[in-house]
């Protein structure tokens, strides 16, 4: 009897251990990140800008053709709607249109010479600013220049590309907003990788299939909900936050133990926002990926030996047990 009481306890001891011991992994998913609330905004700038959104604002506009008496209403090209709620949404809601364009915008019908006005890029207004040091503009830019999408420039490949002026928003990912980032970030990519329409734009390569090109990766939804394009098709870079050396495609990740392991790259990309400190043994990987679980980068060798330790322990209570079941039996037999 006291035998069969300490085999439950032992087991109840070992069922505790298991399910406090893996709480790391499996905590429960915390509420949806939901953005700010920034639709209260009100720029400085509003009236000036609005002499431009009373057109770019919509997709049809109008106007008055004075010398024959009547109003002309035409379609907005697409690429040139500007949304109001967007706009005053994004990293440059305190500007005014002219910051950027020119004053002779202004002016209506405008100018066919204005369409070849040179066009700002990140670097002339963010590089050599102390105010922006801290974000190493200097270093994307120089990274850029090495990326692959750097031999389209000539072809009209800008920073605007995949960072729109009037709506790029940029968060500081934790962990709260992981997904939302993750969903964001590859939107970009997927805004001229998936719409052949914008791709012929910079390229006369034949429409790609993303899902057949990458159907060597297992698990395809899975790895595109949970990690974001760049995590494979960039080289890493301590300094900055966002890599933006885009590689060739025979140069991108393809192997598992790049991410699935304790050196996972995962860390030093869309991980970086974790300490170096948390990271350090892979002991925090399991809480860092709790939203999107990496099978073998959550490995601590100190766990792994406790683990063993245990498995010894229940072996050696097996073992105990069988053999004085084996002396109960034998000692039966020698009374009968």
């Amino acid at each position: 009897m006291n035998f069969k009481f300490f085999r439950i306890s032992v087991l109840i001891l070992l069922v505790n251990f298991i399910f406090t011991s893996n709480s790391f992994a499996f905590k429960p998913r915390k509420e949806e990140w939901k953005p700010k609330d920034t639709t209260n905004f009100v720029s400085k700038f509003y009236k000036e800008n609005e002499n431009c959104l009373k057109c770019h604002g919509q997709k049809v506009y109008e106007y008055s053709n004075e010398s024959q008496g009547t109003t002309i209403r035409h379609n907005m090209n697409i690429e040139r709607v500007i949304n109001r709620d967007i706009f005053y949404q994004s990293n440059h809601k305190s500007f005014k249109c002219t910051d950027c364009h020119s004053n002779e915008y202004s002016k209506f019908p405008h100018s066919g010479e204005l369409r070849m006005e040179a066009i700002y890029n990140c670097i002339d207004c963010h590089g050599n600013d102390e105010k922006y040091a801290k974000f190493h503009f200097e270093e994307i830019e120089a990274e850029y220049q090495q990326s692959t999408h750097f031999k389209l420039e000539k072809d009209g490949f800008t920073c605007w590309k995949c960072h729109n002026p009037h709506t790029y928003q940029i968060s500081i990912r934790n962990s709260e907003n992981l997904k939302n980032t993750i969903a964001y970030d590859n939107s970009i990519c997927l805004n001229c990788h998936s719409n052949f329409d914008k791709f012929q734009l910079l390229s006369d390569r034949d429409e790609i299939n993303l899902i057949q090109k990458h159907e060597w990766l297992p698990n395809q939804t899975a790895h595109f909900q949970n990690v974001r394009c760049i995590e494979c098709h960039t080289k890493t870079n301590d300094r900055i936050l966002v890599a933006h050396m885009i590689m060739p495609k025979d140069s991108a990740v393809r192997k598992c133990n790049e991410c699935h392991s304790q050196s996972s790259i995962l860390m030093a990309s869309l991980y970086k926002f974790k300490s170096k400190e948390q990271r350090k043994d892979g002991f925090f990987n399991g809480v860092m990926l709790n939203e999107s679980y990496v099978i073998g980068a959550n490995r601590n060798e100190y766990l792994n030996n406790f683990s063993l330790l245990i498995f010894a322990l229940i072996i050696g209570v097996i073992g105990v047990h069988t053999f004085f079941r084996m002396i109960k039996v034998k000692s039966k037999s020698d009374e009968s």
